[in-house]
């Protein structure tokens, strides 16, 4: 009996965010409210769009650099799945877009899309590890495409806003293999929902979608250590980890978010020697993460005792979301690539916690190892081996974030007016300029009266 693929997970991966972007120092001066944003948020700038581009130019601009970069031929791929919440059609999947424009001649490949508001990425991602896992798998590559456009509303909500997407090769012997157990939440709750058809804005409850949050990962966390207690007779700490990537609307809510990892193992074990003699923290010893969510004291001295864990943990992956803005589906995977084009090789045998967290609500606590592949795992004999430090060198992540053009706040509300009027409509050419676009970006061409859309490629 042939033996199943071991060590599944992510051999290559790449991004697209684009050449506009917005400093949040600009939109503090707009809304005379200096910090707010920067510090109150936790971001540097936000990327944004406006008519040139949707959904499906944007993954495949993303898909298509993958391909390229690593020399991936389509006919190797068997399992193509996409998430994401920026819809442009209630019933077709983007990925039948990605096939007619990247695999000519192919149609034998699985996969549609995962929707869920930001999870829909990870739900792809388990899906696509568990094909090639499973007796189904017929030797090809899986590929996730996940990424949204992240647009709000005129108010407090727009600076939390960005976009871009992520693809990912899915494969054996990966260098970031997906191991051990996870932890899922999934609840109902209107955090953030999108009821409305004709517009792209979402209903936002800020307060509950921030406390939402925070429960998810209390719960993903604990849930987390039982069973990682049960498979390896220890229980855990966020110490087994070495980094964590966890799902950005903010840069801020992480912040809070890995703060809640660490007091959740402050409660487990109040009289660890880190924190017995630390007396505001011993006030809570006896209190419930369900009881703390909301509690602005506990948020303080939770803070304390992660901030030095968070910085080694959590501050190599930030690179991009924090210039960048949200992107959704693709906002924990961003993270993710932030980590290696900083880090490298040197993630090699080290343990990643990974949180996804999607509104409505659905997360999932799970881990990654980096590993030196051992043997061959490009398809193609002649090939280059996928490593972390080939991901880190193909994407050049800092050199492209570089070289991005800074706009004004006129040249953002202009584009976001744009989308706005634009959204749902048909028989139209999209008015942005192309020459504001990266070389090799795929774009909006037209969207006919029967509302289908074609699409062309910047030179």
């Amino acid at each position: 009996m042939a033996m199943r693929p071991a060590d599944v997970g992510i051999l290559a991966m790449e991004c697209y965010f684009p050449k506009n972007y917005l400093p949040q120092t600009a939109l503090e001066e707009q809304d005379g409210c200096a910090g707010k944003y920067t510090v109150g948020l936790g971001q540097t700038a936000l990327s944004y769009y406006d008519d040139r581009e949707d959904i499906a130019s944007i993954m495949l601009t993303a898909l298509s650099r993958l391909l390229e970069g690593y020399g991936i031929a389509p006919a190797d791929i068997g399992r193509l799945e996409v998430g994401t919440e920026t819809l442009v059609d209630k019933s077709k999947s983007v990925k039948t877009t990605l096939l007619s424009h990247l695999f000519p001649g192919c149609t034998d490949v699985e996969g549609v899309t995962s929707t869920n508001a930001c999870y829909g990425g990870t739900a792809a991602l388990l899906n696509s590890v568990a094909w090639v896992e499973s007796s189904a798998y017929d030797g090809r590559y899986a590929v996730v495409v996940c990424g949204d456009i992240a647009v709000y509303a005129p108010g407090p909500a727009r600076p939390t806003g960005g976009g871009g997407a992520v693809a990912m090769l899915i494969g054996p012997n990966a260098p970031l293999v997906l191991t051990g157990p996870r932890c899922t939440h999934a609840v109902e709750v209107y955090d953030f929902y999108k009821p409305h058809g004709d517009s792209e804005y979402a209903v936002v409850d800020g307060k509950l979608s921030q406390s939402a949050y925070l429960t998810a990962v209390d719960t993903c966390w604990a849930g987390l250590k039982k069973k990682l207690a049960a498979a390896n007779a220890k229980p855990p700490t966020i110490d087994e980890f070495q980094y964590a990537c966890l799902h950005s609307p903010y840069n801020k809510l992480v912040q809070k978010g890995f703060a809640r990892i660490v007091l959740g193992d402050f409660l487990d074990s109040p009289s660890n020697p880190e924190w017995a003699d630390d007396a505001d923290a011993q006030k809570y010893a006896t209190a419930t993460a369900a009881d703390t969510v909301n509690d602005r004291d506990v948020e303080k001295v939770a803070k304390r005792l992660s901030d030095s864990r968070f910085v080694s943990m959590c501050g190599p992956t930030h690179t991009i979301s924090q210039q960048v803005g949200n992107c959704y589906t693709g906002a924990v995977y961003m993270n993710l690539l932030s980590l290696v084009a900083n880090e490298g090789a040197q993630l090699e045998g080290k343990r990643i916690l990974m949180f996804s967290y999607g509104s409505g609500a659905v997360a999932t606590a799970f881990c990654l190892e980096g590993k030196a592949p051992s043997v061959n795992n490009c398809l193609s004999k002649d090939g280059q081996k996928f490593t972390l430090e080939r991901i880190q060198t193909t994407t050049s992540v800092l050199a492209r974030l570089q070289a991005r053009q800074e706009r004004d706040v006129v040249a953002f509300n202009s584009a976001m007016d744009l989308r706005a009027e634009r959204y749902g409509k048909s028989g139209y050419q999209p008015s942005g300029l192309v020459s504001d676009l990266f070389p090799g970006t795929f774009y909006l061409e037209s969207v006919d009266d029967l509302h289908r859309r074609s699409y062309g490629r910047a030179a």
